[in-house]
């Protein structure tokens, strides 16, 4: 099935947007559940037309030699206001047809953007990985909800996000001394695993490089 035919009538408006993540998130995998993992994706989102259209990039890499493989860009008129906590409903369509376009699927996707570190636990990577129940990791540059310690300098090291006395991510160091990254549960993968994996296709940037890659795209 392609992953556009998985996507419902978005809505237009908050309060529908909302309906649909307190539905769907009952339905986030959070342990692990992949199989061999070859191939790794970048998806990232840009705006063109003064944000009117929605710009849709994903980079595939082989993994673990993170050589690219196949790349796909879309685009699609932009239907849903700009609103922190529901830019999935945003960004979405237009990724989905992204991966339609792609002539060798991943076997992970890497997502610009929250996981469970969200304030109703549904993110972009939930919401991309539960409408086609693939694999993914939520990899933010900045804190969207939640509280946490400074991780130690070296790179690897990571402390927990906390909402409570909930664990809800990492904010994992990927290079010495630089600022952390906010990693999350997007879907079929613990928290632990999507640390090892953002770390395994981080080389000598802050940001791995299936969001470097895939950003270059949505950026044009």
């Amino acid at each position: 099935m392609k992953a556009s035919a998985v996507q419902p009538d978005w809505p237009t408006d908050v309060a529908a947007a909302r309906a649909v993540q307190e539905r769907l998130r009952e339905r986030v995998v959070r342990r692990d559940a992949l199989g061999p993992v070859r191939r790794v994706a970048g998806v990232d989102v840009g705006f063109e037309q003064g944000g009117s259209v929605t710009r849709a990039a994903i980079a595939v890499l082989d993994f673990p030699s993170l050589e690219p493989r196949d790349q796909a860009i879309a685009r699609r008129p932009t239907r849903f206001p700009y609103v922190p906590g529901y830019l999935s409903f945003r960004e979405l369509p237009a990724v989905l047809d992204a991966l339609d376009r792609l002539d060798t699927p991943p076997d992970l996707l890497l997502c610009d953007g929250q996981g469970l570190a969200h304030p109703r636990r549904f993110g972009i990577a939930c919401h991309l990985g539960v409408l086609t129940d693939l694999p993914s990791i939520g990899v933010a540059k900045s804190r969207l909800t939640g509280t946490h310690a400074e991780p130690p300098p070296e790179k690897g090291a990571w402390a927990p996000l906390l909402d409570g006395d909930e664990i809800i991510g990492a904010v994992l160091r990927t290079r010495a001394g630089v600022r952390p990254v906010y990693v999350s549960i997007g879907h079929r993968v613990s928290l632990e695993t999507a640390i090892d994996y953002v770390l395994r296709c981080t080389t000598r940037y802050r940001l791995p490089e299936t969001t470097r890659r895939a950003h270059r795209l949505a950026s044009g």
